[in-house]
Formats: structure tokens, sequence, C-alpha cells
């Protein structure tokens, strides 16, 4: 019994920080790090003449319905054109993408007739860029017009070596239930990269927008499944910041539906189980070896990584798992009234859930309702990422999802 009581609320224990508990913590410690030495003011960017040159960097493949779109977007950019270059890296690609792209004379394109992934892309594209910052988006994604200039604003502090953008999904029409689910997730994932990066330093940048220090890039396993967040914490764990910067944003419509994200969804826990294996030291204190980083930092990331990361693309799914039938063992040992009523919100919860998604088949939505299902349906999708691994351990392509 005493076991089982153990087991149980270990997995509670789990379950809240990993959803709830870390982000309360962390806005906790951002607060009081204000109180102590205020919130750094923005750095003031030097005048046009002073601005550094910079590299857009787009990786693709067979993206010709959206190469018109983004390269309207690219012009739209506030930034001197004579320093913002643009480069385009298609991979293996076999529509109208290459001769497209060809009726814009400020594309540098760099195609590679065999398709090896994005990661493939991304190593020979940054093996060919010439400026000090590189800014990589992907195709599909439209960005603000002050975004270059935001990020060039982060990079003002010396420590930055990535700074990642901020993901908003848009919904293409109202019952655009994927779309929407995704958004509501962003949201909150925003949230915690901003307090992250107020505490120390972002766990990670995703691909939609981010830049980096080109000469402190370093070619990835041609395998890897999530090359953005790879890169980006190989810098941290240099002893580098990853600053978050939520006035340079990429915006993109949400996954066409359910069975679509659900793609993506496995995708992204297949490649943080194998990112978790890559960067493993880093979630160990005692594994402290950057010249460049102080102990304490090192440390704070480790704390930030497992919470922010690890937990979540790990064992918190699996104790969410478990604590229906350690809750049910608990009920029929007649452990106590408090398990009693556990039992019966975690039964209001999964109905809610079977709610929403039965709501969700008919083609109606509930916010209320859709809330559980959609955590239920990400949580459910890192046991498929196992399998989505084990298929895709030596290749870094993928079925991408389709948008709405």
């Amino acid at each position: 019994m005493v076991a089982l009581k153990i087991a149980f609320w270990a997995c509670v224990f789990l379950v809240f920080y990993t959803y709830i508990g870390y982000g309360l913590l962390l806005w906790l410690l951002v607060t009081i790090k204000r109180l102590v030495s205020g919130k750094r003011a923005n750095d003031a960017l030097p005048p046009d003449e002073a601005l550094p040159h910079v590299t857009l960097l787009i990786c693709a493949y067979n993206e010709q319905d959206v190469v018109d779109m983004k390269m309207d977007n690219t012009r739209q950019l506030d930034y001197p054109t004579d320093k913002l270059h643009v480069m385009w890296v298609t991979d293996g690609s076999t529509d109208e993408t290459n001769a497209r792209l060809g009726r814009y004379p400020e594309v540098e394109l760099v195609f590679s007739p065999q398709r090896r992934g994005k990661t493939a892309a991304l190593n020979h594209g940054i093996s060919m860029v010439k400026t000090d910052l590189s800014i990589m988006t992907d195709a599909n994604t439209m960005l603000n017009p002050e975004a270059v200039r935001e990020i060039v604003r982060c990079f003002m502090d010396p420590q930055v070596a990535c700074v990642a953008g901020e993901k908003r999904v848009l919904a293409r029409f109202d019952n655009h239930t994927a779309a929407k689910g995704e958004g509501l997730y962003w949201r909150y994932e925003s949230t915690l990269k901003q307090l992250d990066s107020e505490l120390y330093s972002a766990m990670g940048a995703a691909g939609e927008l981010n830049a980096i220090r080109t000469r402190l890039y370093e070619p990835m396993p041609e395998s890897a499944l999530l090359d953005d967040f790879v890169m980006s914490m190989r810098m941290v764990d240099k002893g580098y910041r990853i600053a978050y910067c939520s006035k340079a944003y990429a915006m993109e419509y949400g996954s066409a539906n359910m069975e679509e994200e659900s793609k993506r969804k496995r995708r992204i826990a297949a490649g943080g189980l194998q990112s978790i294996w890559w960067l493993k030291d880093m979630m160990l204190p005692f594994s402290f070896k950057s010249s460049s980083q102080k102990y304490w930092q090192h440390c704070l990331v480790a704390f930030q990584f497992v919470s922010h990361r690890v937990l979540r693309w790990t064992i918190t799914p699996l104790a969410l798992l478990l604590l229906i039938p350690l809750n049910i063992a608990l009920v029929a040992f007649n452990a106590g009234m408090v398990y009693f009523i556990i039992a019966c919100l975690q039964l209001l919860f999964y109905l809610a859930a079977l709610c929403g998604w039965l709501l969700y088949r008919n083609g109606n939505k509930n916010k209320y309702l859709y809330v559980p299902y959609y955590f239920i349906f990400m949580n459910m999708n890192v046991f498929q990422g196992v399998k989505y691994l084990i298929q895709h351990d030596t290749s870094g392509s993928w079925e991408k999802a389709k948008r709405g």
C-alpha cells in the first residue's frame, strides 16, 4: 500500500510540475530576478549604414506553391536591401520550385538533386553563407516586417549565439480545430520561452524562425529530426545563450486536420527523444566542461532543460498513463477518500476529452472540451514517437504535414 501511494503521488507531482508547476516556478524566479536586478532594456540598433549583413536562409522541398508569396513577404522586410542576402536551399525538389526562384535576381539558389532531408540541406546551406548572421525560416511561414531588425537587436549581446523567434499559428477558418489546438499550445510555449530567456536562456529554437552566429554552427548528423533544437542547444552547451524575441515572429497556418497534426507531433516527439540522447550531458550538473560557462550557469541550464524539455518527452507521459491503474488500485484497497475524489476527477477529465474528440469527429467544437482532448492527443503522440524514431533513426527526411 505504501509503495502504491508513493508511486501515485510521484506521478501526480511529475504531471503537475511538467505542465503547470514549472511555469509557476519559472515566473516566480523571473519575478525575483527583476526585483533584484531590474528588467533589462532593449539594446539600441546602430544606424542603417552600420547594420550587419545577414543571410535569410530557406530550406525547401517542392514548395512551388508558396515561392511567390514567400518572396513577396521577404521583399517587405524592413532591412537595408544591400545587407539582406536571400539564399534558398532546395533539397531534391522535383517540381517548379527552382524555376520560380529563377525569376528573383536577389536569390542565391543552392540546389542538391538528391533529397537527403532538411538537416543535410541546412548543413549544405550554412557552409555557403558568407555573412556573420544567418536567419533561418521555413518557406511556408511569413515574417513580420520588423523581424530582421529585432533579431539583429538581440545579437547586440555578445553572449547570445542564437535568437528564437515567436511562432504564431493561424486558423484559415473558424472551425479549424487542429490550428486552434496548435495555436493554444504555442501561446503557452511562447510564454515559457520568454520566461526561460529572461531567467538565463531559452531551451531551443523553432525552425519556423531562428537565427545564429554563423561561425558557431556545427554540421549535424543528417539523421537529426529536430535540427533546429539540436543546433541551438549545442550553442548553449558551449556557454552561450538563446534569446527569445517575441517582436520577431513567423506566421503559418495550422495543420489541415488532427491526422496531419499527429504526423507533426510524432516527428517532434521522436526528435525530442533523439535530441535528449545526443544532449544527455546537459542534464547532469557534474558533467560541467565549458570554459566559457560558469558552473552555476551549467546547473541552471540543466534545471531548465530537464524541466521544460526532458520531462515532457520522456517520463511524464508515462506518469500520466500510470495514474489511471494506480488510482484504481488505491480506490480498490480503500486507501482513503482523497483517492476516490481524484479518481472521479480523472474520470471527468477523460470523459471531457472523449466528448471533445467526438465533437471534432462530427465537425463541431467546444473550447472547454477541446483543451483536455488536445492534451491527451499530445501525450499519446509521444508514445507514437518511439515507433517513429525506430523507423527513422537513419534518415532526417520526413513527410510534411499538410497545412490548413
